[in-house]
């Protein structure tokens, strides 16, 4: 059993049961694991174990992203699909609008949480497309993309000309 396969039976739990009622006892079941070896991957507890869970969730979307756009060479490019294709996949993932609809108040700061843990990340992924590897223009790109994924807005994200307006003069404007 590795740390994977818990995190893997975890948000099984949190699809199942959502976040308030996911117990470390739960995550031990599905993972067909004791106690002890949760607390032994997660000496938080059960805490450690959601935030990790949706930490590796939340990585696992932006791995996935990246690879999306890792193939592109002009930063217009990149951010309009990153934010197209990462505005899709949120409205399609069942499990986070069940929780953002039922469980708000638990979810949203939680989400909250990673953004601020992931712009300095995604900041680093973007500074080779920008010029002079500029950090702070990564920062604020990322911000802007990271804003703009779950709330677009006035911002139709699948219509062509609206998503290469809003990058032109919305995202890239301030890096320009």
């Amino acid at each position: 059993m590795d740390r994977e396969a818990l995190l893997t039976a975890t948000y099984a739990c949190i699809a199942r049961n959502g976040i308030d009622r996911t117990t470390v006892e739960d995550a031990a079941r599905e993972a067909g694991v004791s106690r002890a070896t949760v607390y032994r991957w997660f000496p938080g507890g059960r805490d450690q174990l959601l935030a990790d869970t949706i930490a590796w969730q939340t990585d696992q979307f932006f791995v996935r992203l990246a690879h999306e756009v890792e193939h592109l060479e002009r930063l217009e490019d990149v951010v309009a699909t990153a934010l197209r294709q990462g505005h899709r996949w949120l409205q399609e993932h069942e499990v986070l609008q069940r929780l953002v609809a039922t469980e708000a108040g638990r979810v949203v700061p939680t989400i909250e949480d990673e953004v601020r843990r992931l712009v300095p990340e995604i900041a680093r992924f973007l500074e080779p497309w920008l010029p002079h590897g500029d950090p702070v223009a990564a920062e604020y790109v990322a911000r802007m993309v990271l804003s703009l994924l779950g709330s677009p807005g006035r911002w139709d994200l699948d219509d062509d000309a609206q998503l290469a307006e809003l990058v032109r003069t919305e995202i890239l404007a301030g890096v320009r």
